[in-house]
């Protein structure tokens, strides 16, 4: 008989977990102290760079080894919201175990893989994110994927709605060893994916799994379910590039909020920035469902040419972009669901920058008295976004898994040197490597040439855009985890954190006039495609 350790019920000595609470009955304690062994305060710092999210924070550590963690205890527990099945979706859960492969692969070299086994240890944030209440050394012998597979059995077994075939078959080749590395597991989660996003209405699904017979590789129902499910581990999700992250399932977009501001800065008598921001947003929920349908246009412009003339210019180019795209959504909206292309957003860049090339032309300005903008623009459709940029001004995307990535290349002196093969040193060395080499305004449409980039919004992420008095200095990279990560969450208040970036950028820089946008985006897994 085992005793559970967390809630003291008396389980048959053959169960791997608590029939009461779930708890994991495998964990082994100290036979000195009879206590868990605890892991190495240097443990968690480490793997809270690679799992941000999931690992606890380290508030403090005593010399006694004794480790003061985040307290974790108020999110809910996985297998709790498994068992309140009426509100979950198997793609969710499928989400959710694809996590834990990542996870696994990340916890192994530090002998840390019972944290994922004991389903108490398991937590559901407000973003729906998996989390780990603690680390917990493995015991010995080590744990395996098949003590994984047993897990996701367990987890399973909670639900009373169907469930798809092809999943119990993979957790039965989990628990028979019959999958040897995460790279086999990962690929078979991602086949049952796209099985389910190429048509849900040919996944067979089979009764309640606690219906099941145990797993028996001699047993002819398990071969027949082998041969039914064969198709499916073919399909092949198509590559992605190494910089992009993988993704199970496919997304939609589950809400979208933003925040603007700008600032005059410390020095300036006079701001030059604006910014334009224009959204459509719909949202459809019930207590089961929630679906969001948005489009969104964020544009940042700081100007230059001197007083009242940079901010002119910066005015200019986002009415002139906001009243482009404002019609062409209008009159594309029965026809199309998603972006513009190419070829209209950079017709809209160049529209812009006629518009203050003419007024440079009617009032026979020359030379450094041509007033200009640089100008960065968001398109956001669902889950699709694009950039557009002229200048220096730039987009900043932020996710936890990803980190922290500058998606725009200054148009700049220095960059161009780069890009033409001199160290960055060598390039930036240069008296004008700060200089400009495109801007709106100056020069007509022949001298412009927005970078134009498309991506998708695949993970809970924030967007920035900024203008050059925010980003110099390295700003935002040197701050990141304080004034950046936490704006990822729903319980940031999107508007405060964009103030304290601007708090942030007159405290350190200042020297400028300073504008930012935040874009927060959350993205769950399409539900509608399987039920």
């Amino acid at each position: 008989m085992l005793v559970c350790p967390q809630c003291q019920f008396e389980n048959p000595s053959s169960n791997k977990f608590c029939q009461e609470c779930g708890t994991s009955l495998a964990q082994e304690a100290c036979l000195d102290c009879d206590r868990q062994v605890e892991i190495d305060v240097q443990i968690y710092l480490t793997l809270r760079s690679q799992l941000h999210q999931v690992i606890p924070q380290v508030y403090d550590a005593c010399e006694s080894e004794d480790i003061l963690l985040e307290d974790r205890s108020h999110l809910t527990l996985l297998i709790d919201c498994l068992r309140d099945d009426h509100a979950l979706s198997m793609p969710q859960v499928l989400h959710w175990f694809y996590e834990m492969v990542s996870t696994w692969e990340a916890l192994a070299p530090w002998q840390c893989c019972q944290s994922l086994l004991d389903t108490q240890n398991l937590r559901i944030d407000e973003d729906q994110m998996l989390c780990l209440q603690k680390l917990m050394q493995d015991p010995l012998p080590a744990p395996s994927l098949q003590n994984l597979g047993e897990t996701w059995r367990f987890l399973l077994d909670q639900r009373s709605q169907t469930q798809i075939a092809a999943l119990h078959l993979l957790i039965a080749d989990l628990q028979m060893g019959k999958l040897i590395t995460t790279d086999e597991l990962r690929s078979r989660l991602e086949a049952i994916a796209h099985e389910i996003q190429a048509s849900f209405t040919e996944v067979d699904m089979i009764p309640n799994p606690q219906d099941l017979p145990t797993p028996d590789p001699t047993s002819v129902p398990l071969e027949s379910l082998e041969d039914e499910a064969s198709e499916a581990v073919t399909l092949q999700p198509e590559e992605e590039g190494d910089d992009m992250p993988t993704i199970v399932l496919p997304m939609q977009l589950f809400s979208l909020e933003d925040a603007g501001r700008t600032d005059i800065g410390r020095t300036r008598d006079h701001n030059e920035d604006c910014f334009g921001v224009d959204t459509q947003i719909k949202k459809n929920q019930t207590p089961s469902s929630r679906t969001v349908r948005a489009q969104g246009l964020y544009i940042l412009c700081d100007g230059m040419g001197g007083h009242a003339s940079g901010e002119v210019a910066s005015r200019l180019a986002v009415d002139t972009l906001l009243h482009y795209f404002q019609n062409y959504w209008h009159a594309d909206a029965a026809n199309s669901s998603g972006l513009p292309p190419l070829a209209v957003i950079r017709e809209a860049v160049q529209l812009a920058n006629q518009a203050i090339y003419d007024v440079n032309q009617q009032n026979a300005r020359s030379g450094s008295g041509r007033m200009g903008t640089t100008m960065v623009l968001l398109l956001i459709k669902n889950t699709e976004a694009a950039v557009a940029h002229v200048g220096d001004s730039r987009l900043y995307r932020y996710s936890r898994k990803g980190g922290l990535k500058q998606v725009t290349v200054d148009h700049e002196v220095g960059q161009r040197e780069i890009q033409r093969g001199i160290e960055a040193t060598i390039a930036y060395s240069r008296p004008d490597a700060y200089q400009l080499t495109q801007a709106l305004g100056p020069r007509d449409e022949n001298f412009i040439s927005p970078d134009i980039q498309f991506f998708e919004l695949n993970e809970d992420m924030v967007l920035i855009l900024a203008s050059d008095g925010l980003t110099d200095n390295d700003l935002l990279e040197t701050h990141c985890a304080t004034h950046i990560d936490p704006l990822v969450s729903s319980l940031t208040n999107l508007e405060q954190g964009v103030n304290q970036l601007i708090e942030l950028a007159n405290q350190y820089n200042g020297h400028d006039n300073i504008t930012a946008i935040a874009i927060r985006a959350k993205v769950r897994p399409n539900l509608e495609q399987l039920w």
